[in-house]
């Protein structure tokens, strides 16, 4: 039977003491729930808040330091027809000269960290151990995390973001090799003898999906390989098998890398280590059988496809029977090695897209693309998923953040989770004048409509410890160029780079300040 409302005094009593005993989280949920304004105080103390980089996208000084040249460099110098402003990375942002102004931006925001990569060809110009340790590239790095301690701040640090040696690549063939495993594992292991001591938070690979799909499926990003004729304007690669060698190599690096750490380095640095991983939220276009399956099997050609084996020891079902013996296996030893090995899952969260089953083809063409039987659209009934931006990939949809890290909860058993990236792209618009071109509203409503839904997530007991925006300068969006802008600062690039913060600085300065 029901229990019946106690008298009213009683039932003053009783909310005197649940407030008391409830304690400030309690409160700063009720406050929120209330239809108090939503801001840092909303989320557990111990959360952390950081803007995110990484090298290739913001150091420019390409030729400076020892430094040698990355896939990025040869990519967007042989191939400039594949950026969309014929643009590079040559000068960036020049954060290799301008760190400490940026460290300031950091800080003045109110946020505790900033998440940045370590470029492989600073450090290791040839790739190799044997070539020997770039010291003035040691040198960077530690003046780097030293300004972020200084400032408070915490360092959290890519191993590998995207900018291969190309030494390696020329030498092996890079990611397609094993080879690649012992190269970085050595590379991985100069980090942690280096920076370990300051950095607590590693981070070994950033989006290994983006990076096998882009980079040898379609051909869009370094190495820019693909099928010839099939996929994309390439003139080397194999779409149906290269991704998942790269996929798998990548992996058994990451899980070599972190044995590494825990053996050596953990228990004396008292650090953590995981990896970043890329994924949409991918939701069924209509509620069919068949449209819930395709939605399932796109999750598990994304997500999955890294996410199963760092859980479960092995790839996806339905990657195992779609693929084949294109797909890599893993021997029970690496399955071992490969299963657990992380501290925390790096998610970057951006959008999200409808799902739909396409028919079974006998075509003897293979590629990564339509191996799942799936498409994806953004559109339906002629309604986009939500707001477009000036990325023709990029809708605004909230809740995807939620769903995503749900779905995560319940299938991967709630790991620790930080959004290491989560932004939106606008349109460098060359007529705006300054004053008009800080105005970023469209970002203010992306940044506080994600973060309430990453604040229910953690209210429905996702282990979310983290949130990084991307990004904290304009920046070289890899093939966009220059023609789109996801700084939470403007950056003058027909003035000497100088940084000026955007509306949404000042609104981050609000959100983050505590009360």
């Amino acid at each position: 039977m029901a229990l019946l409302p106690p008298p009213p005094t009683s039932l003053l009593l009783l909310a005197l003491f649940l407030l008391a005993m409830s304690g400030p989280r309690q409160e700063r949920a009720l406050a929120h729930e209330s239809g108090a304004e939503l801001n840092r105080t909303a989320f557990p103390d111990e959360f952390i808040f950081g803007a995110a980089s990484s090298a290739y996208q913001y150091e420019g000084a390409v030729r400076e330091g020892g430094r040698r040249p990355s896939i990025w460099d040869t990519f967007t110098h042989k191939h400039p027809d594949k950026i969309a402003d014929r643009s590079n990375g040559d000068v960036a942002l020049d954060s290799y000269h301008r760190y400490k102004e940026d460290v300031k931006l950091v800080k003045e925001l109110g946020l505790d960290a900033y998440r940045f990569s370590i470029s492989w060809p600073r450090i290791l110009p040839t790739g190799s151990l044997s070539g020997g340790v770039n010291n003035e590239g040691v040198k960077y790095y530690n003046n780097l995390i030293n300004e972020l301690i200084s400032n408070g701040l915490k360092p959290f640090v890519t191993i590998f973001h995207w900018d291969l040696p190309q030494s390696l690549e020329d030498q092996y063939g890079g990611f397609l090799s094993s080879h690649i495993i012992n190269d970085y594992l050595d590379y991985a292991e100069v980090c942690f003898k280096e920076f370990g001591d300051r950095v607590k938070y590693w981070i070994t690979f950033n989006e290994p999906f983006i990076f096998s799909t882009r980079g040898y499926a379609s051909g869009t990003l370094a190495p820019g390989r693909c099928t010839p004729r099939v996929v994309g304007n390439c003139s080397v690669g194999d779409s149906s098998r290269e991704p998942y060698i790269v996929g798998h190599n990548i992996l058994l690096a990451h899980a070599a890398a972190v044995k590494l750490y825990r053996n050596k380095y953990q228990g004396a640095q008292k650090g953590k280590i995981g990896i970043t991983l890329y994924t949409q939220w991918l939701a069924p276009i209509f509620n069919t059988k068949s449209n819930d399956d395709a939605a399932e099997r796109a999750l598990d050609f994304s997500y999955g496809w890294f996410m199963d084996p760092l859980t479960q020891g092995d790839y996806p079902f339905s990657m195992r029977v779609l693929v084949g013996d294109r797909l890599p296996k893993f021997t029970k030893k690496q399955s071992e090695l490969v299963k657990e090995s992380f501290d925390f899952i790096g998610l970057n969260y951006y959008t999200a897209s409808y799902v739909y089953s396409t028919p079974k083809s006998n075509s003897a063409t293979k590629n990564y693309y339509t191996d799942s039987y799936t498409n994806t659209t953004q559109v339906r009934d002629g309604v986009p998923i939500g707001p477009a931006t000036a990325l023709s990939w990029l809708f605004i949809y909230p809740k995807g953040i939620r769903d995503i890290l749900l779905y995560t909860k319940t299938r991967y058993n709630n790991p620790a989770v930080y959004i290491t990236e989560n932004g939106v792209a606008e349109a460098n618009n060359k007529t705006l004048s300054l004053q008009e071109a800080l105005k970023d509203d469209t970002r203010i409503y992306y940044y506080s409509k994600h973060l309430l839904y990453l604040h229910k997530a953690i209210r429905e007991g996702a282990d979310v410890r983290g949130y990084f925006a991307w990004t904290l300068l304009d920046d070289f969006e890899w093939n966009s160029g220059y023609t789109v802008r996801f700084g939470i600062h403007y950056v003058d690039y027909k003035d000497g780079l100088k940084r000026y913060p955007k509306k949404s600085a000042y609104w981050f300065r609000k959100f983050l300040k505590r009360k």
